[in-house]
């Protein structure tokens, strides 16, 4: 009888665990070929952008970002570099801090206007405010790439995960998957690796 109690006890344990992994899951978020909804959120110089502002638009790179995790620090100049290379063939960058700034104070609206201005960001660096739009698209670091198409059918996900195979040293990249599959997305051919893990810092919520 009281080996039963145990596995009962077991089970019980088992079962409320599985529930509150679902619960503080939630949805898993885009997979590639999804249609992403556009959002509104504020831009460090105080106006709301959307996807949608980009009328000439052939696609975006939306990029989950913050200034506190060290990988997203190390990435700055590289993302940079890729909206300088991308936004005039119609690809810009779209920065988004998930991070919610009562739990990480230097992820801050204010802190975010100071490091867009020190490192004179050239593309929109917006704050999920209530932290609404990394949970639809399933971001779990910084940074998190999506690649998002502009198709009549809506803005569909065409790659989705880190920048490149080196997050310490630039000089040390051997393979560029958010260039490899824009050029392949722009050419219209398949992009060859879709998906790949984000390496970076966890979201804070």
């Amino acid at each position: 009888m009281k080996t039963l109690k145990i596995f009962g006890l077991l089970a019980f344990v088992a079962l409320a665990s599985s529930f509150t992994y679902n619960a503080l899951s939630g949805p898993p978020g885009y997979a590639i070929g999804d249609k992403a909804t556009d959002f509104e959120l504020k831009n460090v110089d105080g106006k709301m952008v959307s996807l949608s502002d980009y009328a000439d638009a052939k696609g975006y790179l939306v990029i989950f970002t913050c200034n506190s995790c060290p990988y997203s620090v190390t990435y700055e100049d590289r993302i940079i570099a890729l909206d300088q290379k991308y936004k005039p063939k119609g690809v810009p960058v779209i920065a988004i801090n998930p991070n919610n700034p009562a739990v990480q104070p230097s992820d801050s609206y204010k802190k975010m206007q100071e490091r867009a201005e020190a490192k004179g960001f050239p593309f929109p660096y917006l704050l999920d405010e209530g932290q609404e739009i990394f949970p639809q698209y399933g971001a779990t670091r910084t940074p998190h790439v999506f690649l998002l198409e502009k198709t009549g059918g809506g803005n569909i996900v065409r790659y989705i995960g880190t920048i490149d195979d080196n997050s310490s040293n630039a000089g040390a990249v051997e393979e560029k998957y958010v260039e490899n599959a824009v050029d392949a997305m722009l050419q219209g051919a398949e992009i060859e690796v879709k998906t790949t893990r984000a390496i970076g810092c966890s979201i804070k919520v």
